[in-house]
């Protein structure tokens, strides 16, 4: 099975990978639309308790405007999420969606370009953590 995320374990506080990752996503013109405290809503909605999670909506409004001229509905897959949780171990690890892994059922080659220059930046993210 091909890969379809990027991912970095530290040996560093959640919060402080958080903050990394939104630094890092920044620099490559990314902003943080959402942000998920999935532990939080899994508590609050079936009472069950995991360790700390969360998912982050990462967009970058200039490839997402190529993105939506080249196909109207690739909204259904925006914004990139990039997630960071604590592992079993303690430490922390970031991840984040490979947009060609995601996209490949869309069959639009400009779309492709795009999603290609995403992936780029997204990795660039993950390996500077």
């Amino acid at each position: 099975m091909a890969e379809y995320y990027f991912a970095r374990t530290l040996d560093a506080p959640m919060e402080e990978v958080v903050e990394r990752v939104t630094e890092e996503l920044k620099k490559e013109g990314f902003g943080i639309l959402t942000e998920i405290d999935v532990q939080a809503t899994m508590k609050k909605k079936l009472d069950v308790d995991m360790p700390p999670y969360k998912i982050l909506g990462a967009c970058n409004p200039h490839f997402a405007y190529q993105a939506l001229q080249v196909e109207d509905k690739i909204g259904t897959m925006l914004p990139c999420n990039v997630i960071v949780r604590v592992t079993e171990d303690g430490k922390t690890e970031a991840a984040a969606v490979d947009p060609v892994a995601s996209m490949q059922a869309v069959e639009n080659e400009r779309l492709a370009e795009v999603a290609g220059e995403v992936r780029n930046r997204l990795r660039s993210v993950i390996e500077r953590l």
